[in-house]
């Protein structure tokens, strides 16, 4: 069988927010909207991004993102991504991230910019290896209690992305190779099963890492890539 056709695309109907918003919610396990209609439309005409992934006409991800500001500079924030779970690893994300890039880039902004959990190892690998975005800024309990699927139960830190459209996406994963005086701050396997399984773990984890992290970028390094095996390598900037 042959895989599906991707097409992500911009929307603007009310049928297409109904569907994007009930992507969302069953991505993150939860039956609180994470985007209601009227949230999608006020961003969608005021010049935001609102942006769904297809295969063969069914929706498979959705993202929406507003404009913003990057130290001065005009910027894109993803506020939000989802790819339904049967469709995870067919390339969903990246395509939905090339198509902000372009999006960004056609209308003159030069950041795209996010937040994402520092102990999702898969997260990280595909943020810092694959797409080349830098690490601006570690953001502890960003979003306060959570109570979705995903999250309940741990606290909510974030490290804010910043992506340079400007510059070439890796043609190889950014891995730190060939770097001297690094620091390695490794994540857990999984950290969604570890919820699960032993909240405890994932409060040391936590823990642990939000020090290392912080420490580290309090000394004025920072993270330079990500090992395929789960470690952000971080360096001297100088």
């Amino acid at each position: 069988m042959s895989s599906p056709s991707i097409e992500v695309r911009s929307i603007s109907t009310r049928s297409d927010f109904d569907e994007h918003g009930a992507l969302m919610q069953a991505v993150w396990g939860t039956s609180t909207p994470l985007v209601n209609v009227e949230l999608l439309t006020a961003i969608s005409h005021s010049g935001g991004y609102v942006a769904a992934a297809f295969a063969d006409d069914r929706m498979v991800g959705a993202s929406v993102g507003f404009l913003a500001d990057h130290h001065g500079e005009p910027a894109l924030h993803s506020h939000i991504t989802g790819v339904v779970d049967s469709m995870r690893h067919a390339g969903i994300g990246r395509a939905i991230k090339l198509h902000q890039r372009a999006w960004a880039a056609e209308r003159g902004l030069r950041w795209i910019t996010w937040t994402f959990d520092p102990l999702v190892r898969r997260n990280a690998w595909f943020n810092i290896a694959i797409l080349g975005a830098d690490v601006d800024a570690y953001l502890p309990s960003f979003y306060g209690e959570m109570t979705d699927a995903i999250n309940a139960g741990d606290e909510s830190d974030r490290l804010l992305m910043a992506w340079d459209v400007t510059a070439p996406v890796p043609r190889e994963p950014r891995q730190g190779d060939g770097i001297t005086d690094t620091i390695l701050v490794p994540t857990p396997a999984d950290v969604v099963e570890l919820r699960r399984t032993d909240p405890h773990a994932v409060a040391t984890w936590r823990s642990e890492t939000r020090e290392a992290l912080t420490s580290a970028f309090a000394a004025g390094r920072r993270v330079l890539g990500f090992t395929r095996d789960g470690s952000y390598v971080i360096g001297s900037t100088s």
